[in-house]
């Protein structure tokens, strides 16, 4: 057992008698615990366009009921951060909520909350429980058994437990509650969301339909619907995916979820839609809050499934455009650690898979700066670089560098001393079907179509067991597609066609299989079939780049046919444009708010004063602050770098200019201090406390055109200086490098 673990069973033991551990004395930590540390530390608003739940608690302060139902509906669609901001304001109004408590515990301890509950992250989580626990005696019964619930499956014995079966706890004791309290809406959307399994969906679906029943537009319970079948039969999720973004049109996930189903039952317009608009609300978010990439796990998911959706549509310009995009959004040395599956891993996943789906070899191989792929030195990625360029060499017909990077990746995998199971099982099907293209194309069909073969059925396998990664997929096809394509070649188009027809059970309307499938039917007779395989095609890839081999295959055949559509539900074209006023599709570096400050003249002080130039802003607290002025001596000190990286250093505080003229530890820096009156400036770059009237720390990084890379804010100073100068580097590289698609003619 880890120390960790040990440490908060012996806290949860205690039954909340121990309160959340306290703060050290440090200035910029919270009052009230480390607990508090963390987190969105601005106050909330009313927010509109998200939809809305009633869950009555127990309060001194009438105006807490609308912030928890706030904070309560957040939840329903998996926005953590902002429902912990209306929680945390719930204490701030009523410091002795106890249901408010639960709620932060809930941003925690929720449905993701799957694996080893150990993690020091989730600690703070527990210590809400706890404060919940701990004033439960002030609230009704039934408010109780929420808060016993989340107990009896987070705590105790249910520490060590795994998550699923940490949720069948907690859905037994929703069950209890629900059954207890029948009118309670909220008890039945929870128990339905701690029930989903594929197994059993129609039980779950009878739940959800009780709360539609009383409440049409539950938020909660059409996006639980959405999940719901999302494994096990996505059109009966249909009618929710309709709804749920028309309920909740400010919350980029209502948008994102109904996409996740649309995909799989081969409605690519409707779903680029639904992912598209996800990806701009989220921007829209981000902007008007001053958040970044890695401070929201929502924006790279959204991003690199819409990229995968484009793919489908033929859109490979868009698609390559956007996980460049990902790939160069700013990055955070703990938020955005390699390999985490932050923006950085999914624009990589996205790049790699945009350029083997549209067979584009040379941008595989190239290592030309402007356009290569980005590699680390990280033993994933040098196993799925060593993938992707065997299939780059076997297309280019280079064969024997194909046949040595096939051995690299074999190589890496048997080293993986310590996972060597787990790689191998992780690259299975990669593998086989990497050495069955390049058995191909050495014409050796017999020994191709064998490990194709094997390759089809362990995903097969996986799809049916709900391990196969598709969410988005990592594989560039389904293998079943490729090994069609290995049969129509070797002039088999019956078996062709059985492939075919496998990989779109897998993913429907999918317009790379559509090509193959009406070459094959065409090579049996099977004209009619054909002309409708063809029709699809022409449906899905109605607004495809020009020119793509799949297209022009189908196209020489000659067939006469009209645009299919899938008949599930009728679509909207996919035009990014007509969805431009929801927000920007890309992430782009946000204005930067006003500065106006004085310096130790007195003289006013803006950012537009330094308008081509760079400019790191420091917010510390004063110079009786040791971490602020070792900061800011530690930047202070490589100041020659940073002139000639053409970057001015701010730093700003709410002392006054006279003081900050005569400070005696300060008063040797060269760069230029600067006065925030009251913390105006402050508040406007997010670097105060509202729920605790506290200053924070904040270290900004802003461009010559007066825009926000990157940032970091806390209870702490940061102090990683050689981060910051290699950052202002890169911002420099962006400002002066082409754009991708001029890079690469």
């Amino acid at each position: 057992m880890t120390p960790y673990r040990t440490l908060a069973l012996a806290l949860i033991l205690l039954h909340g008698t121990v309160a959340i551990s306290r703060a050290d004395d440090d200035p910029g930590h919270s009052r009230h615990g480390t607990a508090f540390d963390s987190g969105l530390r601005q106050r909330p608003w009313k927010m509109e366009g998200i939809g809305h739940t009633h869950f009555p608690i127990t309060t001194k302060v009438p105006e807490v009921q609308e912030w928890f139902d706030q904070g309560n509906t957040l939840l329903h669609s998996f926005w953590f951060e902002e429902a912990e901001r209306s929680f945390r304001w719930c204490i701030k109004l009523d410091p002795d909520c106890a249901m408010a408590y639960w709620g932060l515990a809930r941003t925690g301890l929720n449905w993701f909350t799957r694996g080893p509950l150990d993690p020091p992250e989730l600690k703070r989580y527990f210590d809400f429980l706890s404060e919940a626990n701990r004033r439960k005696a002030s609230v009704s019964e039934r408010e109780r058994f929420y808060i016993e619930a989340w107990e009896a499956s987070f705590t105790g014995d249910a520490f060590t437990l795994d998550g699923k079966e940490r949720a069948r706890i907690l859905a037994k004791r929703l069950q209890q509650l629900a059954l207890k309290y029948p009118d309670d809406i909220e008890a039945k959307a929870l128990f339905a969301l701690f029930s989903i399994n594929p197994s059993h969906a129609l039980s779950t679906e009878l739940v959800l339909q009780q709360v539609l029943a009383k409440e049409p537009d539950h938020p909660g319970a059409h996006h639980y619907r959405i999940h719901n079948w999302d494994a096990a039969a996505p059109e009966q999720g249909l009618p929710s995916c309709l709804r749920y973004g028309l309920v909740a049109p400010n919350i980029g996930h209502a948008d994102h979820m109904p996409g996740h189903n649309y995909t799989k039952m081969g409605l690519w317009h409707e779903a680029a839609r639904s992912m598209d608009s996800a990806t701009r609300v989220e921007l829209r978010y981000m902007n008007q809050q001053l958040a970044l990439p890695f401070e929201t796990w929502n924006y790279a998911h959204n991003r690199n499934y819409l990229c995968y959706i484009q793919e489908q549509l033929g859109l490979a310009d868009v698609a390559l455009q956007g996980a460049r995009d990902l790939l160069a959004a700013p990055r955070d040395p703990e938020a955005n650690k390699d390999n985490n599956y932050g923006a950085f891993d999914q624009g990589l996943i996205a790049l790699v898979r945009a350029l083997l789906k549209f067979e584009r070899w040379e941008d595989v191989l190239t290592t030309s700066n402007s356009v290569a792929i980005p590699w680390r030195e990280l033993a994933s990625d040098k196993e799925l670089r060593a993938f992707a360029e065997t299939l780059a060499y076997t297309g280019k017909g280079d064969l024997i560098k194909a046949h040595g990077r096939l051995q690299d990746l074999k190589t890496d995998l048997r080293q993986r001393k310590e996972k060597a199971k787990e790689a191998e099982a992780e690259w299975a099907i990669g593998l086989k079907t990497a050495e069955g293209i390049l058995l191909a194309a050495e014409g050796n069909l017999l020994d191709a179509t064998r490990l194709l073969t094997d390759a089809a059925a362990l995903e097969k396998k996986e799809r049916e067991a709900g391990e196969y990664a598709n969410d988005p997929p990592l594989n560039p096809w389904p293998v079943n597609r490729v090994l069609g394509d290995a049969y129509l070649n070797r002039n088999e188009p019956r078996l062709a066609v059985e492939a075919y027809q496998r990989a779109l059970v897998q993913e429907p309307y999918d317009a790379f299989t559509l090509s193959g499938l009406a070459r094959a039917h065409l090579a049996l007779g099977a004209r009619e079939e054909a002309e409708t395989d063809y029709g699809r095609l022409l449906y899905v890839w109605s607004g495809a780049d020009a020119k793509l081999k799949w297209m022009t295959a189908a196209a020489a055949l000659g067939l006469k046919a009209a645009p299919v559509a899938p008949t599930l539900a009728p679509e909207r074209p996919y035009r990014p444009d007509a969805l431009a006023d929801l927000g920007p599709l890309n992430w782009a570096p946000y204005a930067a708010p006003k500065l106006s400050c004085l310096d130790t003249n007195g003289e006013p002080v803006s950012l537009e004063q330094f308008r081509g130039a760079n400019v790191l802003l420091i917010f510390y607290l004063n110079d009786e602050c040791v971490h602020c002025v070792e900061q800011l001596k530690a930047i202070n000190g490589r100041a020659a770098d940073w002139s000639e990286e053409n970057t001015v250093v701010l730093g700003v505080s709410s002392v006054s200019p006279e003081k900050n003229r005569e400070s005696s530890k300060l008063g040797k820096l060269t760069m230029r201090l600067l006065s925030d009156h009251d913390h105006e400036n402050a508040r406007r770059f997010a670097s105060y406390d509202d729920f605790e009237e506290l200053e924070l720390h904040s270290t900004i990084l802003i461009d010559t055109q007066g825009r926000v890379h990157w940032k970091r804010t806390g209870g702490k100073p940061f102090a990683d200086v050689e981060f910051l100068l290699q950052s202002v580097k890169r911002m420099n590289q962006k400002a002066t490098a082409p754009p991708i698609a001029e890079a690469q003619k």
